[in-house]
């Protein structure tokens, strides 16, 4: 494979020669910004054969370099070796940023190429000022990938599909109108969304052109007279030409959205340039005033109505139920031997694919044994895979689409003894998780005011985990949503009753073990206090925690007791809907803590 990455970068760096062009730039991205693309998108993971979802490659006549975050250094340092690029691992001390990692190896005046496509308008201001700054130019039409990428895939072809008001509990027609209120107060007279999430929740449609992502690739333009949508037309069946006809949407080809935009549409416009490429909005005629700013889209999807709140608890039974089977057999089938991280991802699949609601995975499982499970984001391969034995953790982070609800789960499960080491470390992420879980804060808080809740359990003890502790989960969308987090970065967005986000903190340790509990938490208002209203979260995931990691010697009363009436309250959901066998572990795995 390595052989294979070399010959690809080297034809990259013929086609470089011919057309002038000193370095080129690929991201992981697509036309959309979209955290995770379809197959023809995947660019940067067919150069490079890193097959994360975040990274960005780097390439000049001599150099290579890969780009990526804490979640993925293992496993590019995996993936990389032998290639003859580099890794830079983003965000430490000591590791350049692209710009200044051109400006060292580039002559003045020689030339960076990037597809504008495939990178925002917010991104490529930021780099032409960087780059000039070391006497760079910046090329933003350069496209050589099909010259050297003959059997890319094709473009997805899947048909969109109307998402049932039963499910979304508001149509499409009131978010539009809600959508041109909120225009009508910022005087804005057009609005363009190209979030792929955004568009399928203001049309209530879903549709299978993103693996695990029930999207459709397609923009959006609303005026205060006309929704278009640009899509192509063989993604339109009978039935969703007659739901866009009642809902007063018009389609236009996908093609044709730069011709359109440049031809002249109501002025403001507003679109979010970190959310828009570069190509489309260098298409807007330079007499329209553009509003650079985030649409009301993103923060009124991420407030639960009541209907996907009510589909959402439904949806985290049914997955509890298949989690809990899942574990029972699990339990059994590791002493027996021979099950390995594949085969239990397997396994898991087919527990949730017995439910008629059930659409696919919500991501790829990540099943990590032992040192597998400090790769953060660890995919197994027939050349990984482990066999499970019945000792150390199996870090299993996994997630489903339902059609009532997204959900995303991580667990962390001995299989057998544990060292001493193992056991501090599950339990001090354990408090961590608690202590989020339990928070009750004002009106008005902000993630990065919660996170260190999550971490000062590691922190006491010198430890820490760089990603972030909580993310936005779609409705029956993308599993990572926005614009709420719980990280350390600061975020202005504040949390507000009705929003999903998980809990998730972890400590990884090379080459050892890794530790993550995940559940999905739900703001919810807790009444009256001091200066106004107070709101907690309300844990909805339900499914036993693991209590053979547990020192009860490190934990306080109040967090005993909050295990402890989780588990009383996973057993009253899920028993019902279990074998007498499966019901008999089940209350083992969820009794009561004594200390």
């Amino acid at each position: 494979m390595q052989q294979i990455i070399r010959e690809r970068i080297s034809s990259l760096r013929n086609v470089m020669a011919r057309e002038g062009i000193s370095a080129f730039i690929i991201p992981s991205t697509d036309p959309h910004l979209s955290e995770y693309v379809a197959s023809y998108w995947k660019t940067r993971e067919w150069l490079s054969g890193f097959t994360g979802s975040a990274g960005t490659l780097v390439v000049t006549s001599r150099d290579a370099g890969l780009w990526t975050d804490s979640r993925y250094f293992l496993q590019a340092e995996e993936q990389l070796a032998g290639s003859g690029i580099d890794l830079y691992r983003d965000m430490l001390p000591g590791t350049p940023d692209i710009p200044t990692f051109l400006g060292t190896f580039l002559q003045a005046e020689e030339k960076v190429g990037i597809d504008g496509k495939v990178f925002s308008t917010q991104q490529v201001e930021t780099l032409r000022e960087q780059l000039s700054s070391f006497s760079l130019a910046l090329q933003t039409d350069f496209d050589p990938i099909p010259k050297i990428w003959k059997d890319r895939p094709l473009l997805p072809t899947g048909v969109a599909s109307v998402y049932e008001l039963s499910y979304a509990g508001t149509s499409s027609q009131d978010k539009i109108a809600a959508i041109r209120e909120e225009m009508r107060k910022q005087k804005i007279s057009s609005l363009f969304l190209s979030a792929l999430d955004e568009i399928a929740w203001v049309l209530n449609i879903r549709g299978k052109d993103v693996k695990c992502n029930p999207v459709v690739i397609s923009y959006l333009l609303i005026t205060p007279s006309e929704v278009i949508w640009f899509i192509a037309p063989q993604k339109i069946t009978p039935e969703v030409a007659g739901y866009l006809t009642s809902q007063d949407i018009q389609t236009v080809p996908y093609e044709s959205v730069q011709t359109i935009l440049s031809s002249g549409i109501p002025s403001p416009l507003s679109l979010n340039p970190s959310k828009t490429n570069y190509a489309v909005f260098s298409s807007v005629p330079g007499d329209c005033r553009i509003i650079r700013e985030e649409s009301p889209v993103p923060l009124m999807k991420a407030i639960r109505n009541d209907t996907e709140i009510r589909g959402v608890r439904q949806a985290m039974v049914r997955d509890g139920i298949a989690l809990c089977k899942f574990l029972y057999w699990l339990s059994e089938a590791v002493p027996a031997g021979k099950e390995t991280e594949m085969s239990v991802t397997a396994r898991l699949h087919a527990f949730r694919s017995q439910h008629p609601l059930f659409q696919g995975d919500s991501f790829d499982t990540i099943a990590g044994y032992r040192q597998h499970g400090a790769i953060v984001h660890y995919s197994a391969t027939s050349e990984s895979d482990q066999v499970l034995l019945p000792e150390g953790f199996l870090l299993l982070d996994s997630g489903a689409q339902y059609l009532d609800g997204t959900t995303d789960i991580t667990r962390t499960l001995a299989l057998g003894p544990l060292t001493s080491e193992e056991i501090t470390d599950y339990t001090l992420v354990l408090k961590g998780h608690i202590a989020l879980a339990t928070a009750r804060f004002p009106k008005g808080t902000r993630g990065a005011q919660l996170d260190v809740l999550a971490r000062m359990p590691l922190w006491q003890h010198h430890m820490n985990y760089l990603h972030g502790t909580g993310h936005g989960v779609g409705h029956y969308l993308n599993v990572h949503e926005g614009p709420q987090s719980i990280r350390m970065n600061e975020n202005p967005v504040v949390l507000q009753p009705g929003m999903v986000t998980s809990n998730e903190p972890g400590v990884y340790k090379a080459d050892s073990h890794g530790i993550r509990i995940e559940n999905l938490i739900l703001v919810r208002p807790d009444g009256e206090g001091m200066y106004g209203k107070y709101y907690a979260f309300e844990t909805l995931t339900l499914c036993p925690i693991c209590r053979k990691g547990i020192d009860l010697h490190m934990l306080t009363d109040e967090e005993i007791s909050w295990i402890n009436t989780y588990h009383a309250e996973v057993y009253r959901q899920i028993a019902p809907a279990l074998t007498p066998a499966e019901q008999t572990w089940l209350r083992e795995q969820t009794s009561p803590l004594i200390r």
